[in-house]
């Protein structure tokens, strides 16, 4: 396959995809429907034992298959990009997006408004879950609702330009790369950290490094897949937690990994502060105290809390925050996640990929 350039600013996007046949219609399909389409969709089949291939050029994407990649999607997005970034022009556009997600129309113009100002290096989309897989799915699609809405309250700065799907600059990309090495951790003239286990942190970190903001407007949302198991959930969420704190170590703390130390550390006095709470709660009651006021407003407040940050998501979404001891659950699961990566992390055990493959209807 011959990737090309032309004489206008292009957006280019690039949907990686490992045995993504079932999942990758509706994602090609939510590229066709964007109020300012892609001049290029280019699939990277990588290491694909089923039929994907097929299956995008059907679709009416191209096609571009890695050679001897061990390096799952980062070293396919490697392999595109070293071609790709020098036939591109400077101004423009690359959209990394995941095989199995679904764009909101309007992402890409969106996007395309966000970064013209120069100040912006990426543009990344607020994720929501796909419905269905039960009681797992629903707690996830509450959690991401929270997630969006904190995202609208702090007016789009991100965090981590998710790996769902982001608009880069072109310049910024080969900025990136050149850093590696010099200023940036990394393989030299690689834009994506093949030794990162999340590299959409990492190249969050990457490009805020160079000076630049990241952004994720409202309007730029996307629906992405939700772990069908609690087993597939817990390996996502330890790679996912596991590779935050691998990137904090690479990168030292500075300017930059501040805010992401800080949160870190949070999430760890959010550990501490759960339990003392069910401590002296049980203490209380163990005392032989049934009542006590303050015990009841601080449950109070959480059990609004819960109910008024997903209250957008309907009657079901409510319902489930209300019920709090099972949400509860679900924050002793992620807390479970937090501390097992952290211990994993102190002894350096060895990190692994999960791939959750869609059914073929």
């Amino acid at each position: 396959m011959e990737l090309g350039t032309g004489s206008h600013a292009q957006v280019v996007a690039l949907v990686p995809a490992h045995n993504e046949e079932a999942a990758l219609p509706a994602a090609l399909d939510s590229l066709w429907q964007q109020t300012r389409r892609p001049d290029r969709v280019i699939v990277i089949a990588d290491n694909c034992t089923d039929r994907t291939v097929d299956v995008a050029r059907a679709a009416g994407a191209e096609v571009f298959e890695t050679v001897a990649n061990t390096h799952k999607k980062a070293g396919g997005l490697n392999q595109a990009l070293a071609v790709l970034l020098e036939l591109l022009a400077p101004q423009d556009r690359v959209l990394v997006m995941d095989a199995d997600g679904a764009l909101a129309p309007g992402f890409v113009e969106t996007a395309l408004r966000e970064l013209a100002d120069e100040t912006v290096g990426a543009v990344g989309g607020i994720f929501w879950g796909e419905p269905g897989h039960g009681l797992v799915g629903e707690l996830q699609r509450n959690e991401y609702a929270r997630y969006a809405r904190d995202i609208d309250r702090k007016h789009g700065r991100a965090m981590v330009l998710t790996g769902t799907a982001t608009l880069h600059r072109v310049d910024v990309l080969t900025a990136v790369a050149a850093a590696r090495v010099r200023t940036l951790p990394g393989p030299a003239g690689w834009v994506y950290d093949t030794t990162a286990l999340t590299e959409d942190n990492e190249i969050t970190l990457a490009i805020k490094s160079l000076g630049y903001r990241c952004v994720s407007p409202a309007d730029c949302w996307v629906v992405t897949e939700v772990m069908p198991t609690w087993r597939d959930l817990w390996r996502q969420r330890l790679r996912w937690q596991r590779g935050a704190i691998e990137n904090l170590r690479a990168y030292g703390l500075n300017r930059v990994t501040l805010p992401y130390a800080v949160q870190q550390l949070g999430m760890g006095i959010g550990v501490i502060a759960m339990w003392c709470f069910v401590l002296l709660t049980v203490l209380t009651a163990g005392a032989g105290y049934t009542f006590r006021p303050l015990w009841l407003v601080v449950g109070l407040i959480f059990v609004a809390e819960r109910i008024v940050t997903v209250r957008r998501r309907g009657t079901r979404a409510v319902v489930l925050a209300a019920l709090m001891v099972v949400e509860w659950a679900y924050d002793l699961f992620l807390q479970g996640v937090l501390l097992r990566s952290v211990w994993d992390s102190i002894r350096r055990a060895e990190a692994r990929w999960h791939h959750v493959s869609a059914p073929v209807s």
